[in-house]
């Protein structure tokens, strides 16, 4: 097992502190539909979207720790694609991380538009795509002056989202337990079994609703990516994946409940954002704009960190020699510059597309990025159990950071995900993420081989040194 082979050549430097990584787990696994899509799940399932979010969260951590063991024995920036590159073959590399690279551009192409969107809230005589534009600057700028620059700001957009979210439910909390905002009156739980019981749907409800909160959790395997950059590996990244399940109780969970606490589930979503009508209701008459702020700053991160995932991915591929040479090289501060500058400009096209090609062609693209998390999070398990094989029982014994549960976590794990995806194709409004990202890994297949990347000396000989 040779732990140094890639990243002692890397030459990133290693800038990201523990604060910075933990923050960025929570914000990983924390996106804008908490705050203005929860509606959409509460509507499907009721009540019980509640043990649906347990669920996913539970599957979750075993990516998570399944992702934590390799990451731990192998700080490196290309992280999965990395180790699928070693562990299972050059074309499984090549496939996870040109997949995981598209999931957040096309993320970024959505999350920039809605950075506009957002801002004419304030302005609205600003054109949307210049405020896209200022955000994509500045973030780009941030991320090619040094690792830490991104990891601070990134530090204190999650710390806007953690802090909104806790306040929700402290206020929550005190709405349900001494009637402050509400005449007095505590408003109880019974609103959780008063409209047709906690499964108002039957058991349907919360797996129908599956998908969507798998996807919520899209983003949460960063924590892998910043492992290459990170100060002692060894100590941060298991103790972001340990607090993952936590955090998911916590935010998710936490927040569900009290919003379902607060108002009849079949009620919300008909007056705007359950965060915008909890804070109202204690007679913050700012919550709209705060609420606003707060999805701005979510949006703005998920650019940030789009920006800083893709660039490496790019620098990784370029060492596997499955990209262009000229992506593998640092600027003077050990930033893969040339990587970032690449995928920043494939970002600013997708919102040239989102503004002059009809809105389905912009849906087709953009749905490659949901297939995109779900084959990521697959073949992060699916490469562990490959690395696991390369190990003896003496080396076992020797795991800084094993997964919990293995194997049995691994085929749970892998079952969800087969089922989830099947549960796309069937779902009318899913069906189009899930052929379009089978024929996005078609073209990548065809490309790999129409390229002669099969033959490629460099991808081969990184896969052989990781088995010495």
């Amino acid at each position: 097992m040779s732990n140094n082979n890639l990243e002692a050549g890397e030459g990133l430097e290693r800038g990201l502190e523990e604060r910075h990584i933990k923050m960025m787990a929570i914000g990983g696994a924390i996106g804008v539909g908490l705050f203005l899509g929860s509606a959409t799940t509460i509507q499907a399932a009721g009540p019980s979207i509640i043990f649906t979010y347990a669920i996913a969260g539970i599957i979750i951590f075993f990516i998570m720790r399944s992702l934590g063991e390799m990451a731990v024995e192998r700080p490196i920036a290309g992280s999965f694609s990395a180790y699928a590159n070693d562990y299972i073959g050059p074309l499984a590399g090549f496939l996870t991380g040109w997949t995981y690279w598209m999931f957040w551009v096309v993320t970024c192409m959505a999350e920039v538009t809605a950075v506009g969107i957002y801002m004419n809230f304030w302005f609205p005589d600003l054109p949307q795509w210049l405020s896209a534009l200022v955000a994509v600057v500045l973030l780009t700028i941030i991320n090619l002056t040094a690792v830490s620059a991104f990891g601070e700001i990134e530090f204190w957009f999650a710390l806007i989202k953690v802090v909104t979210i806790i306040a929700m439910i402290a206020i929550g909390a005190l709405m349900i337990v001494t009637g402050i905002g509400n005449g007095g009156e505590p408003v109880g739980i019974s609103n959780l079994y008063s409209h047709g019981g906690f499964f108002p749907h039957g058991i349907s409800g919360p797996i129908s609703t599956l998908t969507m909160v798998a996807f919520a959790f899209g983003g949460v395997e960063l924590i892998g990516i910043t492992a290459g950059e990170a100060k002692n590996p060894d100590k941060v990244i298991p103790s972001a994946i340990n607090s993952v399940f936590v955090r998911i109780l916590i935010f998710y969970i936490g927040s569900l409940f009290v919003i379902m606490c607060l108002y009849p589930w079949n009620s919300i979503g008909t007056a705007g954002s359950p965060f915008v009508l909890t804070f109202s209701k204690l007679g913050i008459g700012a919550a709209a704009g705060i609420i606003n702020f707060v999805v701005l700053t979510a949006a703005a991160s998920s650019c940030n960190s789009g920006v800083f995932t893709t660039g490496r991915m790019l620098f990784n591929l370029s060492n596997q020699g499955q990209a262009p040479a000229k992506f593998g090289t640092l600027s003077k501060t050990n930033v893969p510059k040339t990587a970032i500058l690449a995928s920043v400009a494939c970002m600013l096209i997708g919102v040239v597309i989102n503004y002059v090609a009809p809105g389905k062609a912009f849906t087709y693209v953009t749905s490659v990025g949901t297939f995109a998390g779900l084959f990521s999070w697959f073949m992060i398990v699916y490469t562990q159990m490959r690395f696991r094989k390369t190990l003896s029982a003496e080396q076992v014994g020797k795991l800084k950071f094993p997964t919990v549960f293995y194997p049995a976590s691994n085929y749970i794990t892998l079952l969800f995900l087969v089922g989830v995806f099947v549960s796309m194709l069937t779902g009318a409004d899913t069906r189009v993420a899930a052929i379009v990202g089978v024929v996005w890994v078609a073209i990548l297949v065809a490309a790999y081989y129409a390229t002669g990347m099969n033959k490629n000396k460099a991808s081969e000989d990184t896969s052989k040194k990781a088995a010495v």
